[in-house]
């Protein structure tokens, strides 16, 4: 594989995907890296109903499969690789990965977020046994079992409404007494008979030994203690960018987000950021192709100079 390439594109997320869709289109040497699949987290999604052009909604797979079919049909090229460090070497963006080094005359980091950790007792020992973070991906194996959501943001109650065409009961565990998700979101999880709420509590452990038999909750207002028992618990309290590889390369946030300009451009110039992981985003897949777009547009100019 080449070394080389005039814009090398870090995630593989509608940010990265549209940036290589347009710095393909506009014939220069583009490689993504993803390390584990084209899409981002939004092929989590069962259902995505905000993404204008898709009226009736688009599965997140689905639509991910789609930015890689268009982007790739215009030159761009991907490998699966988990990048580990970037560095400026002699010059050069130095991009170091499981599957070797890379070299960029332009960098564009779009490598998104993961799904925070509770970090309580449990969680990490059960994850594949009961303790999960997507739905889309899990939900199937609690067929008329009863499971526990955690969050109340948008992307958990969307876990909740897919687990609920399995699950026999979904509990939504919430830390507030009411929900922050978007009205038409709490709508349909109010009107989802298989939905109950637990409020104002947060998990303080996971239960079970082979498998997740319960959880254990603190009500924060009561201070009362309890246990509910359930299959599966999935967790949906918020994204984290993936900047661990970054630090000490580029300028971050208090949040670990990377500090960039309206044109996408972080401190150095030939290195660009965008979508989740750029501070300020909105974190709407929306926003992170139109960041991807602009980021892409302002690597040419540096490029055609």
């Amino acid at each position: 594989m080449n070394k080389k390439y005039d814009v090398v594109i870090i995630g593989g997320g509608p940010a990265g995907l549209t940036a290589g869709l347009y710095t393909a289109r506009a014939k220069f040497s583009s490689l993504l890296i993803d390390k584990i699949m084209v899409g981002g987290i939004i092929t989590e999604a069962a259902q995505v109903d905000n993404y204008p052009g898709f009226p009736e909604g688009i599965n997140g797979l689905k639509l991910g499969k789609l930015m890689h079919k268009q982007a790739i049909k215009y030159g761009l090229k991907t490998v699966t690789a988990e990048v580990t460090t970037l560095k400026i070497q002699q010059g050069q963006n130095v991009i170091k990965t499981t599957e070797g080094d890379f070299v960029g005359r332009i960098v564009i980091i779009a490598s998104g977020s993961q799904r925070q950790k509770l970090m309580v007792p449990g969680e990490k020992e059960l994850i594949g046994k009961g303790v999960s973070y997507c739905a889309t991906c899990d939900a199937l194996f609690f067929k008329e079992q009863i499971v526990a959501v955690v969050g109340g943001g948008d992307a958990a109650i969307d876990e909740a409404l897919h687990l609920a065409k399995f699950a026999s009961k979904v509990i939504v565990i919430h830390r507030r007494n009411q929900l922050r998700a978007t009205a038409i979101l709490q709508e349909k999880a109010f009107a989802e008979s298989k939905i109950e709420f637990q409020w104002n509590s947060v998990v303080e452990s996971i239960l079970g030994d082979d498998f997740v038999e319960g959880v254990r909750l603190h009500q924060v207002i009561s201070d009362k203690k309890s246990v509910i028992r359930v299959a599966g618990v999935f967790i949906s309290i918020g994204l984290k960018p993936n900047t661990d590889y970054l630090k000490g390369a580029l300028t971050l946030d208090a949040s670990g987000h990377i500090v960039t300009n309206k044109n996408m451009k972080t401190e150095i110039a030939s290195i660009f950021a965008a979508g989740d992981i750029r501070s300020g985003s909105i974190r709407q897949a929306i926003a992170a192709a139109g960041d991807g777009a602009t980021a892409a547009f302002y690597a040419k100019e540096i490029i055609d100079k």
